[in-house]
């Protein structure tokens, strides 16, 4: 039988899990989105005259195939990163 201090016991460490989860996501997201920008994705082609809009607007584009990229499962980063926050808190 569960407890009162039990069930709080578990409802904090769910809460913690999902902001270091949240934060996991976040940090796979970043780097997700450099690694897109050394590839190239979001570059405008020269022939648009470049300048510093387009830069940015690639940026915006990287961050939001980034950003969707994590949210799939990424490439498994979050988790190891949510694991090590988990044992480094223990």
């Amino acid at each position: 039988m569960q407890t009162h201090l039990n069930l709080l016991t578990a409802t904090s460490q769910n809460t913690r899990n999902s902001s270091e989860r949240e934060i996991a996501e976040k940090l796979e997201s970043h780097f997700l989105a450099e690694l897109l920008k050394s590839s190239g994705v979001g570059d405008a082609p020269s022939e648009f005259g470049g300048g510093e809009g387009e830069e940015q607007f690639g940026t915006f584009l990287r961050r939001a195939y980034a950003d969707e990229m994590s949210k799939a499962g990424g490439i498994g980063l979050s988790e190891q990163i949510a694991r090590a926050l988990v044992a480094a808190e223990q």
